[in-house]
């Protein structure tokens, strides 16, 4: 049986007809592809996106070298610190290049967080330089931040410092991320274009080497040959090694208390029967008496108080002390001068109060003195008043202040010692022994109270006005001579006010010691300005200054420039030995 022919397409494609007549195939047309019609516009966009990346890529690496290359420090800012060429960029660009995609993505992404870290760093750097005069403690500083919460808080209320809180931590969040995307941003054009990466990263690695050879600079910024961030990465790793064993040193320390055991009919023999204050000025260093152009209307004021002491049968003596801090923390030079230890941290604070470490005014009360604590400041609760061995504490809310706030200072320095007077010295026959932390030279300087007559001090109305007078703090600190003579101005307020009450209300058993807390910020003293203090013991019994002879203090209330230049926690030793029969 012969084989069917299968049917063509042609004739399957035809089929029969109404008629069952098989009708002719037709050839099908060939379709003609459609052309696609050029965008007008499609030219632009291309050219827009290759300029887009370009600018994005350009700004990648301006975020990545800017944060290689800027400084801690404010005054190191400058045009100068960013020409200089980073060996840490270096670095990345020979190893990035080498890895595989993967591993290059997740590299540069941990080393753009890293840098992110660094530059965070850095900011809270600048701030702690230009308040406190040193650098972020990794490990011993976070109290501060909760400090910084609290004086926003006081400042206007919990709602707006916790709108600044979140936005600290958005920003810094946001900073880590914008890192580390330039990093791997950086990282592919690296790759996309090797040839010329290579070239470029050996050109500059010559040029580094010889550069760092000739010790070149771009001051304020530092050395051209630049790898000033990995210097402060492994600075702040052995910072951190440091911070971790200084409890335990200092545990060591505040547990050696020569004066635990003493008797009390030992100690402070030769101050029985006195009232003692000690004094301390806000922000008055050494800067203030000495060194600087607008030193002269400060020793003026020095000078017209000896001349008013001295006429009422008064005489002193003066010298230095060596601060633990500079610009701010006075708690810290305060705990110092009245514990005998460096405390010149917050974590060496904390763990001072929680000992039963010997204070100036414990041993003042163990020798049966009543004592007593003017702090203005306070605006909270103060548990630290049983480790110093305060009877009485007047904080912002018993000192009795009615009057308009000078700004940050809650109370002029005259309303303090009026009412230290008034409650206290004229009011118990018991002798007073006193810490009066004055306010008035805080910055920032800008409502200085004047004098007024003291019997017209009473609930302090009378100093409204004055409170009202200031100026605005933008307006001040815009110009920095402004702020310097302000400070100045609150200095000379300051020893005016102390003076003058001495003068008026002192007697033949009053003994006053006063003191200066810290050194100004640097914008009143400049960089790497030391951070002595000025010392001065004022009293009328002639017994009380022999006792002192051997300290080789300055006659008066300022101190010469050559005068002794104790550290600020050798103060409580010396003065209990000094008035204190330890045979």
């Amino acid at each position: 049986m012969p084989a069917e022919t299968p049917p063509d397409d042609a004739s399957v494609a035809a089929g029969p007809d109404e008629k069952g007549e098989t009708a002719p195939a037709e050839t099908p047309e060939r379709a003609e592809p459609e052309r696609a019609e050029p965008e007008p516009d499609s030219g632009v966009v291309k050219r827009l996106r290759t300029v887009g990346g370009w600018v994005v890529t350009l700004l990648a690496a301006v975020l990545v070298l800017g944060a290689l290359l800027s400084p801690n420090q404010v005054s190191s800012l400058g045009p100068a610190a960013f020409l200089r060429i980073p060996l840490e960029a270096l670095i990345a660009v020979a190893v990035l290049r080498l890895l595989p995609r993967r591993p290059r993505i997740v590299l540069a992404a941990v080393l753009g967080a890293v840098l992110g870290l660094m530059l965070i760093i850095k900011l809270v750097d600048m701030g702690f330089y230009t308040t406190l005069s040193r650098s972020f403690d990794l490990v011993l500083d976070w109290p501060f931040f909760k400090d910084a919460y609290n004086i926003v808080q006081g400042n206007t209320n919990t709602a707006v410092a916790w709108a600044l809180l979140i936005g600290v931590l958005l920003m810094a969040v946001a900073v880590l991320a914008m890192m580390a995307a330039a990093m791997i941003r950086l990282s592919g054009f690296v790759v996309r274009h090797d040839r010329a990466s290579v070239r470029t990263v050996a050109v500059l690695t010559v040029i580094w080497v010889l550069v760092a050879g000739t010790g070149l600079r771009a001051d304020p910024g530092g050395p051209v040959a630049a790898w000033s961030t990995a210097r402060m990465a492994a600075d702040k790793v052995r910072q951190v090694n440091t911070g971790l064993a200084d409890s335990r040193e200092f545990a060591e320390l505040a547990a050696n208390d020569a004066f635990r055991d003493v008797p009390p009919e030992q100690l402070l023999t030769g101050l029985r029967g006195k009232d003692v204050l000690f004094t301390f000025i806000e922000s008055y260093g050494r800067t203030a008496v000495e060194g600087h152009d607008y030193t002269g209307p400060v020793t003026a004021a020095l000078d017209a108080g000896e001349e008013q002491l001295t006429a009422q049968g008064f005489s002193a003596r003066s010298g230095w002390l060596t601060s633990p801090t500079a610009g701010g923390g006075s708690w810290l030079a305060h705990s110092t001068f009245q514990s005998g230890l460096w405390i010149n941290n917050q974590e060496r604070y904390r763990n001072l109060v929680s000992t039963q470490h010997t204070t100036l005014t414990g041993a003042f009360r163990r020798a049966e003195w009543r004592t007593v604590g003017m702090m203005p400041a306070l605006t909270y609760a103060w548990p630290e008043q049983h480790f110093y061995g305060f009877d009485q504490v007047y904080d912002s809310t018993t000192i009795g202040y009615e009057g308009e706030h000078f700004t940050w200072v809650v109370v002029p320095d005259q309303f303090s010692y009026s009412a230290l007077q008034r409650r206290e010295l004229d009011a118990h026959d018991t002798p007073i022994m006193a810490e009066i932390d004055t306010l008035s030279s805080h910055s920032p300087w800008t409502k200085l109270p004047r004098m007024v007559d003291w019997n017209a001090v009473g609930d302090g109305t009378v100093f409204t006005p004055q409170a009202q007078a200031g100026v605005a703090t933008r307006e001040l600190w815009s110009n920095s001579d402004r702020v310097r003579a302000a400070y100045r101005q609150s200095i000379e307020y300051s020893i005016e006010a102390l003076t003058s009450w001495i003068a008026t209300y002192g007697t033949d058993d009053t003994v006053l010691v006063f003191v200066g807390d810290h050194q100004p910020a640097p914008i009143i003293t400049g960089d790497n300005a030391s951070r002595d203090v000025p010392i001065t013991i004022v009293a009328k019994d002639p017994a009380v200054l022999d006792r002192v002879s051997s300290w080789n203090w300055t006659p008066g209330l300022k101190p010469a420039p050559d005068a002794p230049v104790w550290r600020m926690d050798a103060f409580r030793d010396r003065f209990l030995t000094t008035f204190s029969d330890l045979a």
